[in-house]
């Protein structure tokens, strides 16, 4: 019987025996219907060629599924494993893998030809704030009328800007125009590994410094402490420094 198309693109791409699996294709325990298959322990172990029956007898001794995990290999491979639990450590793995995926967007920053210096600062923040999140950044200018006949101003403040970011920024596309809009993408210069690093690197840096404060701090209450309890004796020194000073006489008068 011809394997099916389906199963020759999911286990020709995959890299190793479990990575082969695939849900919603996979069959197990009674569905697979191989007159033989080469079956693995469930410790990774080879068991050897046997009729299905023989195997899912095996597998079921145990508790556990016998799952073919490699359909177009003559015989097929079948593993014996833990099934549900398989399924629920490569959801698992899945969810942890989404978490640390970062999704690149491009977000758009509209200029005036007219623009303040104040405005384009603000402006120009909202860029840098972008790119240092790991987005691209598409500048925008679009004019309007009469603005059409100086496009060369609008020009002038994306090179300012290209220039302002330059540390910050890779220029994917120069200022371009298309019809009454000019534009240019800006792309973040340091990957998101990069600035996951450079994080980590300054939450440290904050930590030592705050553990330092901490001690200095510790530090100063000791002394205080110290020198409270010096306070007594050194108030005592004043008091018999003047029981010994001599109370004087009277004069006489002649």
């Amino acid at each position: 019987m011809p394997a099916s198309p389906c199963y020759n693109f999911l286990f020709t791409v995959a890299s190793s025996a479990e990575d082969r699996i695939d849900k919603r294709f996979i069959r197990t325990n009674d569905r697979i219907r191989a007159r033989e298959i080469r079956v693995i322990g469930d410790e990774g172990e080879q068991i050897g060629v046997m009729p299905p029956f023989e195997a899912l007898k095996l597998a079921r001794s145990k508790n556990l599924d016998l799952v073919e995990i490699s359909p177009t290999a003559q015989p097929p491979v079948c593993r014996i494993m833990d099934y549900g639990k398989y399924l629920y450590q490569q959801e698992k793995k899945e969810r942890e893998a989404k978490k640390h995926q970062k999704t690149i967007t491009v977000k758009e920053v509209k200029f005036r030809i007219n623009v303040d210096d104040h405005d384009y600062e603000t402006k120009k923040n909202h860029v840098l704030r972008f790119l240092d999140g790991g987005d691209k950044v598409k500048a925008t200018i679009f004019f309007r009328g009469r603005e059409m006949t100086r496009t060369g101003l609008g020009r002038q403040i994306l090179e300012r800007l290209i220039k302002d970011v330059e540390p910050h920024s890779i220029v994917e596309f120069r200022p371009r125009q298309e019809g009454n809009t000019l534009h240019a993408i800006l792309a973040p210069k340091k990957t998101a590994a990069e600035r996951e690093k450079e994080r980590e690197k300054e939450a440290k840096q904050k930590a030592k410094l705050e553990k330092k404060l901490a001690q200095d701090k510790d530090k100063d209450k000791d002394k205080d402490k110290d020198k409270d309890k010096a306070m007594p004796e050194k108030e005592k020194q004043p008091a018999a420094a003047a029981a010994e000073v001599e109370v004087p006489t009277p004069a006489s008068h002649v």
